[in-house]
């Protein structure tokens, strides 16, 4: 599903400016803890700092970002398993967290069964970018360096079982290319190491963005079903003959269980804060658009992605390889 089809299913539930009013509620009464999958100093970080920030001005109560990077990005999906329903334990979902299970030949956790799904905040733009004095000019150099050379070119991602790391794959797959795969437990770990030149090229979220504006890397293509907006003159990958597209979504969950109504303040204290210019300056520096979705539409559409991951797996021949 694409993030523009997803938006429309959701029955164009962007900003609304009207919301029920949330002090009258006795939630919530201590700090909540928002757990961000990746590492500190990403795009994904600095967002969801700026919206715990505006979230805690409008229920009245801190929320703590606390960093678990690792695995993708689904480490602090087991957190859910065993924390307390009582909306005081989120994390943020990328899509990662609706695919992993599916590659688990004993899966870990159960996004269905183990998570309620509070609201979408917006969703990723993705890409390829290489050091801005690197040799690949165009995707094209690296399909010819890379048959020329099987084998010698590695790639950085953001980990294992994460989209830019299978987007990336899959698009070797159909160019019939060999690339070595070298994970990184975030963005920012990710970029660090295609500056420095410790991998040839690197496959992730915006968090480039900065670095492509500045000119200190080159943007290559992204995986959208068209250009961005923000860098029109940059093909995606679809265009050049090969058909891989993401437009990804995240959102934000919490334990199996909790109250509807707990769900629904959070919910709503997350839309006001996508109206926040502090969030929506972010969003925009990092090409993220907001897309909020509320509770049960983005229940729904989780579920609908959690199938459509497991057939993106299967066709991979990635089901039980982990």
């Amino acid at each position: 599903m694409q993030r523009r089809d997803f938006l429309l299913g959701a029955g164009g539930a962007t900003l609304a400016c009207a919301f029920p009013a949330i002090a009258a509620s006795k939630f919530p009464a201590r700090p909540i803890t928002l757990y961000c999958p990746f590492t500190a100093g990403g795009a994904t970080d600095q967002i969801m700092r700026l919206l715990a920030s505006s979230m805690g001005k409008t229920l009245g109560q801190t929320v703590i970002v606390e960093n678990k990077p690792g695995a993708g990005g689904t480490l602090s999906a087991l957190v859910m398993r065993s924390a307390a329903p009582d909306g005081y334990t989120l994390t943020q979902v990328p899509i990662g967290m609706l695919r992993l299970p599916h590659m688990q030949a004993k899966k870990t956790f159960d996004p269905i069964e183990d998570f309620t799904f509070v609201c979408n905040v917006t969703g990723y733009t993705l890409g390829l970018v290489v050091p801005a004095d690197s040799p690949f000019k165009t995707v094209a150099d690296v399909v010819a360096f890379a048959k020329d050379k099987p084998g010698k070119l590695n790639y950085g991602s953001t980990g294992i079982a994460a989209s830019p790391n299978l987007l990336l794959a899959e698009f070797a797959g159909l160019a019939g290319i060999e690339l070595t795969h070298v994970p990184y437990k975030g963005d920012a770990d990710m970029l660090m190491a295609v500056l420095g030149k410790q991998v040839d090229l690197g496959t992730g979220t915006a968090s480039f963005a900065p670095y492509v504006n500045s000119g200190q890397l080159r943007l290559l293509a992204t995986y959208g079903g068209k250009r961005s907006d923000d860098w029109p003159q940059v093909p995606t990958l679809k265009e050049l003959g090969y058909d891989v597209v993401s437009e990804s979504p995240w959102g934000i969950a919490g334990p199996k269980g909790m109250d509807p109504k707990v769900t629904e303040i959070l919910a709503e204290s997350i839309q006001t804060a996508l109206q926040d210019p502090a969030v929506a300056d972010a969003l925009k520096r990092f090409s993220q658009p907001a897309i909020y979705v509320p509770p049960q539409k983005y229940a729904a559409w989780a579920r609908e992605m959690y199938q459509q991951e497991k057939t993106m797996v299967d066709r991979l021949g990635l089901a039980n390889t982990m």
